[in-house]
């Protein structure tokens, strides 16, 4: 992913909605904020798998252990020592 994305209001509406994805803490801040505000479509349409999963060790960190736990409960893939298998 690169190049600089707007995510709409519904999903950034505490701050900041552009962001640069070649810049790894806005990308970082891309995803936290779409894993806690966007609604399935908005996941569908924003997230990149590949990318997800490069960035969950340090992404799961930063989000709420409920979150964090949805997300490895739907993907072994994001589950910590599973990474290598993805």
């Amino acid at each position: 992913m690169h190049g600089t994305v707007r995510l709409p209001l519904h999903i950034a509406w505490s701050g900041l909605t552009q962001f640069d994805l070649d810049q790894a803490r806005l990308r970082m801040s891309y995803y936290r904020i779409l894993l806690a505000e966007g609604q399935r479509e908005d996941l569908v349409r924003h997230l990149n798998r590949e990318v997800l999963i490069s960035m969950w060790p340090i992404l799961r960190t930063l989000i709420s252990r409920d979150i964090r736990d949805v997300w490895e409960s739907a993907f072994d893939e994001l589950v910590p020592g599973n990474q290598a298998a993805a």
